[in-house]
């Protein structure tokens, strides 16, 4: 019995370590209610399948997998590509579409998980720190760039790159909904105040619900017209699913389940191994790869669609104190007794309110130490570490890292070379 036990079961004896992992799971849960419903619409999914694909999938990752503290679970860079992929094949958000996104996470779980048994799993050990610190700062970046509209009230269209952002910034600045920037700062403000005393109480928890008191009285006061909140939700716990495995929808899926397969390894890789170097913990590169194609292929039964690691969810965890894989587990039981249990006041939440808590964790994954450091180390690293950033907020996260190996090796080569 004990050898189906995790080797972490052992850290909560320690003291502090089981209340630190379950406040950060109530962060987490509180943090991925509006997040998971944006997502599975990006996704061209009705709302809850964000909320689904956040239970099953991340519940068995920590249980499996090696990383210690990320999230998996819906995530802006996987959802897009849903519905890039599925777009063409049914209408979005029709029942066909959501049985052919069911069917691609089970196909991308087996893909995962065979991919595990191979020697392309070791490669994720060999990931150079410099590319880890690019993809991370340029990650959290794009995590700014995608809450602007948020924090500002801007009716911008979603999936806007940093350029884009920028140029709309500039010409719409007249146009901020002030009472949307009142309760993102109120919640930044809040955080700020409240992160001396993470350890006792999760500053991001403190802000969300210092936002959600500033909406709640401006609404009260007359003055919030405008204000976003999540939407009402239905169904906690998510529902059995079956994906359809005739040969003309195995077909029809078998280049964009590949696509999905290298997108979803690629980010969850990258987000584990950034976050074993954060928290210094050791990766197992294949255990996580296989242990991503278990939480997929779990996800595919609970009506979830393609699941990878969550650089905001697990930015969220990290900051919040999590020691262990529990916070995520926690974290996805505590979603399904919020919806279960308060969902008529889950649809208070403000969403300037998640948005300030994002910035947050994004401004905390840019280490200027590190990233010093790096430059450090010499010119092969700098310019891997440069590639990486700059394609990270430009292209596709899987190509964004691979330019950086190749970089890296390239010149690492031509140093050697040159010293020999």
């Amino acid at each position: 019995m004990r050898a189906l036990l995790p080797d972490w079961i052992a850290d909560l004896r320690r003291p502090g370590v089981l209340r630190a992992d379950l406040a950060a799971g109530l962060t987490g849960a509180v943090v991925v209610l509006p997040q998971g419903l944006a997502f599975a619409t990006l996704a061209g999914l009705p709302p809850q399948y964000g909320l689904y694909t956040a239970i099953v999938p991340c519940i068995i990752a920590a249980w499996f997998g090696s990383s210690r503290l990320m999230v998996t679970g819906p995530a802006n860079a996987i959802s897009l590509t849903v519905l890039a992929l599925l777009a063409p094949l049914a209408t979005p958000g029709s029942a066909q579409f959501v049985q052919l996104a069911i069917t691609l996470t089970f196909m991308v779980g087996v893909l995962q998980f065979a991919v595990g048994f191979t020697p392309v799993a070791r490669l994720v050990d060999r990931v150079p720190h410099s590319v880890i610190v690019g993809f991370t700062a340029g990650a959290a970046v794009l995590i700014i760039n995608s809450q602007v509209r948020t924090l500002l009230g801007l009716d911008w269209p979603r999936g806007l790159n940093v350029f884009e952002t920028a140029r709309r910034l500039v010409n719409d600045i007249g146009q901020i909904h002030l009472p949307t920037v009142t309760v993102a700062a109120c919640t930044i403000l809040a955080c700020m105040l409240a992160k001396p005393w993470n350890r006792r109480v999760p500053y991001m928890l403190v802000g969300v619900i210092a936002g959600g008191l500033a909406a709640a009285a401006l609404v009260a006061a007359g003055l919030g017209q405008g204000l976003l909140f999540t939407a009402e939700l239905t169904s906690a716990w998510p529902p059995w699913s079956a994906p359809d495995l005739s040969p003309a929808t195995l077909q029809a899926l078998a280049v964009p389940a590949l696509v999905m397969t290298l997108l979803a390894l690629a980010e969850a890789v990258s987000i584990a191994r950034s976050v074993a170097q954060r928290s210094g913990h050791a990766l197992d590169g294949p255990r996580e790869v296989r242990a991503q194609g278990l939480a997929n292929l779990a996800g595919s039964l609970f009506s979830s669609y393609p699941a990878s690691g969550s650089f905001n969810r697990s930015g969220v965890n990290v900051e919040a104190g999590a020691v262990t894989p529990l916070s995520a587990i926690s974290a996805a039981v505590a979603l399904v007794l919020i919806v279960a249990l308060v969902s008529p006041l889950a649809r208070w939440l403000p969403l300037a309110a998640v948005a300030g808590v994002l910035l947050m964790v994004a401004i905390a994954l840019i280490n200027r130490r590190e990233i010093l450091a790096v430059v450090d180390e010499g010119r092969a690293s700098a310019v891997a570490m440069g590639i990486t950033f700059v394609l990270t907020l430009t292209v596709s996260l899987e190509w964004a890292i691979l330019a950086g190996l190749v970089s890296h090796l390239l010149l690492s080569r031509v140093a050697a070379a040159r010293a020999g």
